[in-house]
């Protein structure tokens, strides 16, 4: 974890955006303190290139719909996000009252949230998308199945109720750190047999491409090494299928103007 025992700021990214041709991004939250909100909106504030933020908040908190009024002021503030892969138990946290009436709570607020699970969760994170139907909620990572073991049988399985969840997107992302095996290698051929499988689920106009930047640097050597597989495999969409991966979904989930 060494590469990631460094400060990544504005100034290092945005060169990486500007190589790949990628005018707007989103911060999306690493550590579950409401201390990180404030940076990253902070930082949002100072780059406008940084479209939005989703930010951390306590959910099971029995007054947190004052703690996101206290962000009333910031537009750039789309969505929130709790660390569900770091829950021993994510079953019980899905099915808490008080977390189930967070989400409902930001949902009612017009916020998205994003689901992060690892694979072993997605059961869960399924069950939390049905019961939460009222605004957006995005799948992260393709719910991080272990694309090094190139099974898609059991992911596929798990994944295919969301088929039918219009209100669920996905982000095309984390998938470098989920192929690499033993050699620290991925193929990039079995990383889009899963891209190709979320097309299938999804379509193109409920996903969108995720850097997961600077986490992915732990497996790839660049943020352009990330992008380009999602270009690549994208290069045989249709070109507003292409758009809708590059920045149409994100648009319309995460309420941007075109």
């Amino acid at each position: 974890m060494q590469v990631l025992q460094r400060n990544y700021l504005p100034q290092h990214l945005e060169p990486l955006l500007l190589d790949c041709r990628i005018d707007a991004c989103i911060a999306v939250q690493a550590r579950a303190d409401e201390a990180e909100t404030d940076f990253l909106l902070q930082v949002a504030g100072n780059h406008d290139w940084i479209a939005g933020v989703v930010g951390w908040v306590d959910l099971r908190a029995d007054d947190v719909v004052r703690r996101m009024e206290r962000w009333a002021g910031f537009p750039k503030l789309r969505g929130y996000r709790h660390l569900l892969q770091d829950e021993a138990d994510v079953r019980s946290v899905v099915r808490d009252p008080r977390f189930k009436r967070g989400v409902a709570q930001l949902q009612a607020a017009g916020k998205i949230y994003d689901v992060l699970v690892l694979g072993h969760q997605l059961d869960s994170a399924v069950e939390l998308c049905a019961a939460h139907d009222r605004h957006a909620l995005v799948l992260d990572h393709l719910g991080k199945p272990a694309i090094h073991a190139n099974d898609l049988s059991l992911w596929q399985q798990t994944m295919q109720p969301l088929r039918s969840m219009s209100h669920v997107y996905c982000k095309l992302s984390g998938f470098v750190t989920e192929a690499v095996g033993p050699d620290r290698r991925y193929s990039v051929d079995v990383i889009k047999r899963y891209l190709d499988a979320a097309l299938e689920i999804f379509g193109a106009g409920r996903l969108m491409f995720g850097s997961d930047w600077p986490v992915c640097l732990l497996a790839a050597p660049s943020y352009t090494a990330v992008y380009e597989i999602v270009a690549q495999w994208a290069s045989r969409l249709s070109p507003s299928e292409q758009q809708d991966v590059f920045g149409g979904t994100a648009q319309r989930c995460y309420g941007f103007a075109a």
